[in-house]
């Protein structure tokens, strides 16, 4: 179970929420803070005071007074008005993710919400009732209003959900829970909205994905390492420590971990002074990967548990301010920040692939073909890699470096993160199917060179592997072999595997 506060909500959590299907519920000192916020809402109401959102229209009608029999009208038309999102809908996981954010935001007690709305949020959760949320349509300031529109209908009981493996109308997979919709009140619909959780719903998502990939390729490089006889002294405890980075010297003590009783690597001098950089620098490159996850995880966790709406009510009321908490910036580039790192894992990658398969770069087959010429084995895998690897300079353009004014210039600087995630996404399964192919093309050479001589946690990795992807004896349709690696290293629990095979001594 986990238990939301709006203060404490780790990345962990949510993938136990979110992989795992953990019961969610609202802590009650949480919601009591949630209770007297709205008491706040409602006095400002019945005083006829003028604040942002409360008793005003939005954006560039924020100077437009809302009389209070007309307050709810309001909400229902700035749902609906707003919900204009385009495009494919994102993964059900990342709808998920925005139902438990978006309840952990209000649950701070700054929002003005009633307690029903977010007793529904966490309904929908428990009940795996997920909004249809179109991917396109947000700035990622004023926060994602449109991602957050199509949430909020389905509280309403409009719009689409996936519900039990279809896509249907939400007021019916409502009534099959015994859900009752909701009726909008006074700056609900606002608080519904304005906030940033599509792009980090989106982005711990990435998180989440791009951290067991970072693990799964240096376990893929040092099957390589193996693969090539590459030279294990340049993984030596004393050359990481000597620069001082410890996701580098984290990543090369895994890697001497895996590769602890290999017969296959070598030692400088004995086949050759120094090995090329895709071999000798991988704590350096994957280590600097870690660096740049360790800050977009920090982001996020921060995120995660902010109030990002406008107004936000403080003091009981007392205190209502207009700012900027929904501005996306940190995110936009926390995201950017990403894509740039995990493209670098695939980027180094492919170049591994290719001294595996060219024949002028190892004394290995050329392109691992079983019968070079007949058959042509790795060769066009490579070019796979090659256009994945491309593809991904392209996407990893930073999204934050642009922007557009919007509502009549009022909204005059956006972050456009909810692309940056958007396309960080992307880059991951790329990403992931470049790093299927390494995974392929170094069990192949490894197999060349010697199953038996292999450490014992790559051996092991290699049967378990085996299973997904059989050994190259003749060209075949390789693109199932990708896909089905690709499938694996998704699917994987690669901490579990990993204390399975991995010796005890070495844990």
């Amino acid at each position: 179970m986990v238990e939301l506060t709006g203060h404490s909500l780790t990345i962990k959590e949510v993938k136990q929420v979110i992989y795992h299907d953990a019961y969610v519920t609202a802590s009650p000192a949480s919601v009591k803070r949630v209770e007297e916020s709205r008491q706040a809402v409602e006095k400002i109401v019945d005083e006829k005071k003028v604040i942002y959102g409360i008793t005003t229209g939005f954006g560039k009608f924020s100077d437009v007074f809302i009389d209070s029999k007309d307050v709810e009208q309001l909400q229902l038309n700035l749902i609906h008005s707003h919900a204009c999102g385009v495009g494919d809908p994102f993964p059900e996981k990342v709808s998920r993710a925005m139902l438990l954010l978006r309840a952990n935001a209000l649950l701070k007690g700054y929002s003005g919400v009633r307690p029903v709305i977010i007793e529904r949020l966490i309904e929908l959760l428990n009940a795996h009732i997920h909004p249809v949320i179109p991917q396109q349509g947000s700035l990622g300031a004023s926060g994602d209003l449109a991602p957050l529109s199509h949430l909020a209908l389905v509280l309403m009981g409009e719009g689409e959900v996936f519900y039990k493996g279809e896509r249907v109308d939400a007021l019916s997979a409502l009534s099959k829970e015994g859900i009752a919709p909701v009726t909008l009140k006074a700056k609900e619909g606002l608080a519904l909205i304005n906030g940033t959780q599509a792009m980090t719903a989106m982005g711990v998502i990435n998180y989440i994905e791009a951290e067991q990939l970072a693990y799964e390729s240096e376990a893929i490089a040092a099957i390589t390492i193996e693969g090539l006889r590459g030279i294990i002294d340049a993984f030596d405890a004393d050359v990481h420590q000597a620069r001082g980075y410890k996701q580098q010297i984290n990543v090369a003590k895994r890697v001497r971990e895996y590769l602890n009783d290999s017969q296959l690597v070598t030692k400088q001098g004995e086949l050759r002074v120094q090995d090329a950089y895709s071999l000798r620098c991988i704590p350096q490159v994957h280590g600097a990967s870690w660096q740049a996850l360790d800050y977009v995880k920090e982001k996020l966790e921060i995120e995660m548990n902010a109030a990002t709406d406008n107004p936000l009510i403080f003091d009981g009321g007392e205190k209502v301010i207009s700012g900027g908490n929904f501005h996306g910036q940190p995110i936009a580039l926390a995201m950017d920040f990403m894509k740039i790192a995990v493209a670098e894992l695939a980027n180094i990658s492919e170049r591994r692939i290719e001294r595996l398969v060219n024949p002028q770069l190892s004394d290995l087959p050329p392109f691992l073909s079983p019968e070079p010429g007949l058959q042509s084995g790795a060769m066009i895998m490579q070019y796979a890699a090659a256009s994945l690897v491309s593809e991904n300079k392209t996407l990893a353009h930073p999204a934050s470096v642009d922007s557009i004014p919007s509502s009549a210039n009022q909204e005059d600087h956006v972050s456009m993160g909810t692309i940056g995630s958007r396309h960080a996404h992307q880059i991951i399964q790329n990403v992931r199917r470049v790093l299927a192919i390494e995974l392929i093309c170094a069990l192949q050479a490894a197999e060349y060179r010697g199953v038996e001589k292999m450490s014992s946690f790559t051996k092991a990795l290699f049967h378990e592997v085996r299973s997904v992807v059989p050994s190259i004896k003749q060209d075949r349709i390789f693109s199932k072999d990708i896909e089905q690696a690709a499938k694996w290293l998704y699917e994987v629990n690669w901490e579990e595997l990993r204390e399975e095979i991995l010796p005890k001594s070495q844990l």
